[in-house]
């Protein structure tokens, strides 16, 4: 963001509460929400299917992981845990203050986090290994 704001680059894939915040100083202008649809706190700005890139759907997200032979009773506590917290009024504000998206609850499970991360992995593969990136 700091390079977009300095002139030092033209186009920048972000956050969207980083993003919304500086185009409501005025510091940026926004083309597109990188989703299939238009953000509710946004409804202004059009999705990427509306500005002509179709298909073009890019979210953060985030899941917490623990390594391979961690007993399922364990692995059921932790989600219990995070599953209570996403659903605690005052931690939902927060993240809708951050333009944060809970997946709704029947999504927030191991296996489903697994299939996303699975689909992630399938779309994006193709993608790094025909522009030859590599980790640095």
């Amino acid at each position: 963001m700091n390079d977009l704001l300095s002139g030092n680059i033209d186009l920048y894939l972000g956050p969207a509460g980083e993003i919304l915040t500086q185009q409501r100083a005025g510091g940026v202008k926004v083309f597109a929400v990188m989703a299939k649809g238009r953000l509710a706190s946004a409804p202004d700005i059009p999705s990427v299917d509306e500005a002509g890139a179709a298909g073009l759907y890019v979210s953060a997200w985030w899941g917490l992981w623990a390594p391979k032979d961690t007993p399922k009773e364990v692995i059921a506590k932790l989600n219990a845990a995070i599953v209570d917290a996403l659903a605690d009024p005052v931690v939902r504000l927060q993240l809708a203050k951050l333009e944060l998206d809970i997946p709704p609850r029947e999504q927030q499970s191991p296996e489903m986090l697994g299939a996303f991360q699975k689909a992630e992995i399938d779309k994006w593969w193709p993608i790094i290994k025909e522009a030859g990136i590599k980790p640095e």
